[in-house]
């Protein structure tokens, strides 16, 4: 990408390599073009993910995450780039794919729900925080790939799909950490809440059938989404024992099948 080194880039995919396997893996079966966009993306991602659970003072952690929203403004507005292995290539990222700084801006915020301890209200609210955050996330990968406005609802609705199936995954350790992830915990609720993933991710492959290849790299994040979450439709029990996840060839299949795809 014009304006960063290889050494910055580098940086990028080693963050995400450690910290998000499942996103390295996915960029690299993007196309080659497509990957220092994505891994610039998805470190910031991680890091912004992780702000909240690298202390326990609540104080700490909003913090972190508004330096994060202070870097996203900065950049907008042309200011100096935050001397940060990742801070700096958002920064040039923002500039050259001209990412919207209020989504970016939403991706953050919502994580002040890791911060506490209290549950969602209700529904609404997970949902609101799929969008902000799963959603919001793959419609900034498909726009840092040269997508238009028209293919965001579709972007949005593989990522909610995707944001989805990882916080299912992740229920029991935010369990462990004395989180409230689900509203309603009883496994028909949850069989309910994995079909209507299921929906917008199936509404998503009919909205994006004239996405470009360059840009449908961007789905490309959402290659587990699928199978997840009719397991999790199917015995959502799963969720609460910590055993939704494919098997490895599973996972070998499906992200080679996408691979050969360019995405969903």
């Amino acid at each position: 990408m014009e304006g960063l080194s290889a050494a910055a880039i580098g940086a990028c995919a080693a963050l995400v390599e450690r910290g998000d396997p499942d996103s390295f893996a996915a960029v690299m079966a993007a196309p080659v073009a497509a990957r220092e966009r994505l891994f610039v993306l998805y470190a910031f991602n991680l890091e912004v993910a992780r702000a909240p659970w690298v202390t326990q003072e609540p104080l700490i952690a909003e913090m972190r995450l508004q330096w994060w929203r202070d870097v996203v403004t900065e950049a907008e507005a042309g200011r100096p780039v935050r001397a940060h292995e990742v801070a700096g290539p958002l920064a040039v990222l923002i500039r050259t794919a001209g990412l919207p700084g209020a989504v970016l801006d939403a991706l953050v915020a919502a994580r002040r729900w890791d911060v506490y301890r209290d549950p969602f209200a209700d529904g609404a609210a997970l949902e609101a925080y799929l969008e902000e955050t799963g959603a919001g996330l793959m419609w900034l990968a498909g726009r840092a790939l040269g997508a238009g406005a028209e293919a965001e609802a579709g972007l949005r609705a593989a990522g909610w799909a995707a944001g989805l199936a990882g916080f299912l995954r992740a229920v029991p350790e935010l369990e462990a950490r004395g989180r409230v992830p689900l509203p309603d915990a009883a496994p028909e609720a949850v069989a309910a809440l994995a079909r209507a993933g299921l929906a917008r991710l199936e509404g998503a492959r009919a909205g994006l059938r004239g996405l470009a290849p360059p840009q449908r790299a961007a789905t490309l994040a959402a290659w587990q989404a699928g199978p997840i979450l009719r397991l999790a439709a199917a015995e959502p029990a799963r969720v609460a024992a910590g055993t939704l996840h494919l098997s490895e060839f599973a996972r070998r299949w499906g992200l080679l099948r996408a691979g050969w795809r360019g995405g969903l």
